[in-house]
């Protein structure tokens, strides 16, 4: 599956490649505040042969009032958040869970400024992380708190890794992260209610109890002490929204005019993810059971083909789910799938098979990334790489020049090769 013509020959030497590619394509100070980052919702290359399109404004600057003349630069650098543009906060949520991915690599070379993925000049992947928190706060109407408790669950999981990684290289924000959770815990504390039986609540509108809130949630719970919680919720979600057919756990449920339950039979490949990786944090033979089966059920119903150029089968990779929120979910279960590979409680079937399941699906997206050529960008955008939304399709019919790419298909790719890098270094060899 992987790339032999690349010299980054390790997965570490591309995950980095990855985060260089990703923080340089999308990453933008908060309306040109110090101290802050957030990630670009689009990147759009120039189409090569065509021209820079010119603002036509650009030649009145001079003639402009001060006030007038930074608005007109703040439309045409268009930072990552303008507040003209969407605000995905749970992407920025995952971008944080990358970079501190990036940073756990960076601490286990030593945490000096050689081994900063980005060139020892560069802020540090941790450092990096804490000022997309801030500018997560700034952008976020200066709260953390959101709408939809899956969201708030995925940057409170991300705080929780960037505390401990700040931690242990001695960086400031540990204040800050602190009040990341416990503001969050309350959040969830509110959302998981006896309503439909347990688990918790979607979103702020308290109609719809489902597997992408209850499952982070659980997480986040084990990881905290709560474990009792978490298992409560790892029962609701079991009771409730598994699938024993398919071995999957269901999108979600909520209770119908009449006051009966109706379940939404969708199944996604990002909920099983914090499903196994709350498992795996719990523990217990029936917890650690139900990871091993679920893993087996991913291989088998969630796995698409991958096919050689003369259409002939050349191996399978995890199913992706496209774009927009969707360009995130494969590289979410990956991320747990990685645990479960270097999970020395289960079976060694199942770990090969987690394993197994990651290494190939960031070979594919690896050997089918393209790179930004010399006309779409300038500076230290050229050489840098563009991935496919589908691990089985390559980036350059996914993403031809020109083609705008979303943050949350690139960050998919990265956050698969940061779990490559780990299941391969906690393998022993």
């Amino acid at each position: 599956m992987t790339s032999t013509s690349t010299p980054l020959s390790t997965w570490q030497d591309r995950a980095d490649h990855a985060a260089r590619s990703v923080t340089t394509l999308f990453g933008r100070k908060l309306l040109f505040l110090p101290g802050t980052h957030l990630g670009a919702v689009v990147w759009q290359g120039r189409h090569p042969g065509r021209p820079a399109q010119q603002d036509p404004t650009s030649g009145q600057d001079q003639a402009r009032p001060p006030l007038s003349r930074l608005l007109a630069a703040l439309r045409r650098a268009r930072p990552a958040a303008s507040l003209a543009l969407p605000w995905h906060y749970w992407w920025q949520a995952h971008y944080v869970d990358c970079l501190v991915d990036t940073g756990r690599r960076e601490l286990g070379g030593g945490a000096t400024p050689a081994a900063r993925f980005d060139g020892p000049d560069r802020p540090s992947a941790g450092h990096l992380a804490s000022r997309l928190v801030t500018g997560i706060r700034i952008r976020n109407a200066l709260t953390f708190v959101n709408n939809y408790y899956d969201d708030m669950a995925w940057l409170a999981l991300a705080a929780l890794r960037l505390d401990r990684l700040a931690e242990e290289t001695r960086r400031p924000g540990r204040r800050r992260n602190a009040a990341v959770r416990a503001s969050l815990t309350l959040q969830f504390d509110a959302a998981c209610t006896d309503d439909l039986g347990g688990g918790t609540f979607w979103s702020k509108k308290r109609d719809f109890k489902n597997t992408p809130a209850t499952a982070p949630v659980a997480l986040f719970y084990a990881r905290t002490g709560g474990h009792d919680k978490a298992q409560a919720l790892l029962d609701w979600l079991d009771a409730t929204l598994f699938d024993p057919g398919q071995g999957l756990y269901l999108d979600g449920a909520r209770l119908n005019p009449a006051g009966e339950v109706v379940l939404e039979r969708a199944v996604y490949t990002y909920n099983q993810g914090p499903v196994l990786g709350a498992l795996l944090e719990v523990g217990g033979e029936a917890n650690l059971a139900r990871a091993a089966a679920l893993v087996d059920s991913v291989q088998r119903l969630l796995t698409v083909p991958v096919r050689g150029t003369d259409g002939s089968t050349t191996g399978s990779v995890l199913r992706c789910e496209g774009t927009g929120d969707g360009g995130l979910f494969t590289g979410i279960l990956c991320r747990y799938l990685a645990l479960a590979g270097a999970d020395s409680r289960l079976p060694e079937a199942t770990r090969s098979m987690a394993s197994r399941l990651v290494t190939d699906t960031a070979g594919a997206f690896w050997s089918g990334r393209r790179q930004v050529g010399a006309g779409e960008g300038r500076g230290r955008l050229e050489g840098k790489s563009i991935f496919s939304m589908h691990a089985a399709e390559p980036a350059a019919a996914a993403y031809p020049p020109g083609a705008a790419v979303e943050l949350a298909t690139q960050l998919q790719a990265w956050m698969t090769l940061e779990a490559a890098a780990a299941v391969t270094a906690a393998t022993p060899h």
